[in-house]
């Protein structure tokens, strides 16, 4: 050992630790473990609060229950609030993939929280003769039931920062969505023209897509506030004591804010990772929708020349470095490969889930891993495809104009006044001949003038007519 380290022992002997380092022998072994993603916990702040928040409420329910000295006690908490406030979150240094059921995560917890209140004890780190990972700040739990609670917290915050962007997007398609209300386009079906609407009408239908997504995400969040803290291995709650789980719940809650409420059945909720694939399943549709919408700006905005140059999204960045003034559609292409992203998640968070065993699901540091990514990323893409993109889009009103006007799918506003028969030869004539629907309906002595005016103003034809 060298004077820059300390020595701690664990099941499988002795190894040193940087004497600075407030994690522990069992992190070591992790880090040594789990060189997979490369990315550490610490890499996701909301897993580290949880962790943090999980063992103050575990400290609070042992000090209640007279199971923790009070001078400890309160040492642990004191430890969890700091990491809490973002101190520390460096110390937390295993991969966030990794084996054990997230053992390693929790150890890395343990570790940094017993020697933060050691030192607040007035002990050197490593002196676990007074204040102990396992004993102490682990007291009354397992790694089965801390760990998926402390996934769960992280997932509920994460989720609620999703819906705050996804509001930020709606509301922004929501505003072009009424200043493109009087602008008459046509809508398409199969990518053959179909019959007219309002630039408005097309924006309006994005927003409503994401108000219905929120409603589904904030469904579904509500079934991960059910936790299984006081579970401890297996779910029958083996070393804790009786009124623990309860106790817990509520001081979690109180520390949290968040209305938590334990399983029902301790042992269905320490194996079960139902809640996850659910969200994820969500998380998916939102993607799937999300890309759908960016997929129709990048068609809409086709062009400049050659396209449908129907709108304009803002240039953000130059689009190419061989071709002179060219601009691509960037921001809905990265949002585009977000909802891959968050798609193929759903699979392996699907797979993580069926692949759980008897009494315990080993795999929920994937979940977590593909939840997070997926959660984390879609907030981003929705809060740059607003900023970046949306606010800036604007409509070649005159294209848009000629494009009704030149189109045969006009002729089905008319079907009604002038028949399925007479609108088909209408349409083909206008197909064979280049000359407009109205041009011939006027031409054929079909509908006097100003009836076929009538029937062609914008909001007529467009459905908004009051």
């Amino acid at each position: 050992m060298t004077a820059g380290d300390r020595r701690e022992h664990d099941l499988l002997g002795d190894r040193d630790v940087p004497a600075d380092a407030y994690w522990g022998v069992h992190t070591l072994r992790a880090v040594e473990n789990f060189p997979i993603t490369g990315t550490a916990i610490s890499g996701y702040p909301h897993l580290i609060d949880a962790l943090a928040a999980v063992k103050e409420a575990a400290a609070g329910a042992n000090a209640e229950l007279g199971l923790l000295a009070p001078e400890k006690a309160e040492a642990i908490v004191t430890a969890c609030r700091e990491i809490r406030e973002g101190r520390l979150h460096d110390q937390f240094v295993v991969d966030v993939i990794q084996g054990g059921a997230g053992t390693s995560s929790n150890m890395n917890a343990n570790e940094v929280i017993a020697n933060r209140a050691l030192e607040l004890l007035g002990h050197d780190k490593g002196d676990y003769t007074h204040l102990h990972p396992n004993e102490h700040v682990n007291l009354s739990q397992s790694t089965n039931d801390v760990y998926p609670t402390a996934v769960k917290v992280a997932t509920i915050i994460a989720v609620r920062e999703l819906l705050d962007a996804m509001t930020v997007l709606r509301e922004a398609f929501a505003a072009k969505a009424d200043e493109f209300r009087d602008i008459l386009k046509m809508g398409r079906t199969q990518l053959q023209d179909a019959v007219p609407m309002t630039l408005g009408q097309e924006f309006s239908a994005y927003a409503v897509m994401l108000e219905e997504d929120q409603s589904r995400l904030a469904e579904a969040a509500l079934l991960v506030h059910e936790i299984n803290l006081g579970a401890t291995a297996i779910g029958t709650g083996l070393n804790a004591p009786t009124g623990y789980a309860e106790a817990a719940r509520r001081h979690l809650q109180d520390i949290t804010g968040l209305p938590l409420i334990t399983a029902a059945n301790l042992v269905e909720a320490t194996q079960d990772c139902g809640a996850f694939v659910h969200l994820s399943g969500v998380l998916k549709r939102i993607a799937v929708k999300l890309s759908k919408s960016c997929n129709d700006l990048r068609l809409l905005s086709s062009g400049p020349r050659a396209g449908l140059a129907e709108i304009n999204l803002p240039p953000v960045q130059a689009g190419s470095s061989i071709m002179p003034g060219k601009v691509n559609p960037v921001i809905p292409e990265v949002v585009n490969q977000v909802a891959f992203e968050v798609i193929g998640n759903d699979v392996t968070i699907t797979m993580a889930a069926e692949a759980g065993q008897l009494q315990l699901n080993a795999f929920e540091p994937i979940i977590l891993h593909s939840l997070s990514e997926s959660i984390t990323h879609l907030a981003a893409a929705c809060r740059t495809l607003a900023q970046r993109c949306v606010t800036g889009i604007t409509a070649n009103t005159e294209a848009l104009r000629a494009s009704v006007q030149n189109s045969i799918g006009l002729v089905t506003a008319l079907n009604p006044h002038i028949g399925y028969t007479a609108a088909t030869a209408i349409a083909q004539e206008a197909l064979a001949t280049g000359r407009g629907v109205a041009e011939l309906v006027l031409e054929h002595g079909l509908l006097p003038e100003d009836r076929l005016t009538a029937l062609l103003r914008p909001e007529e034809i467009a459905g908004t007519t009051a």
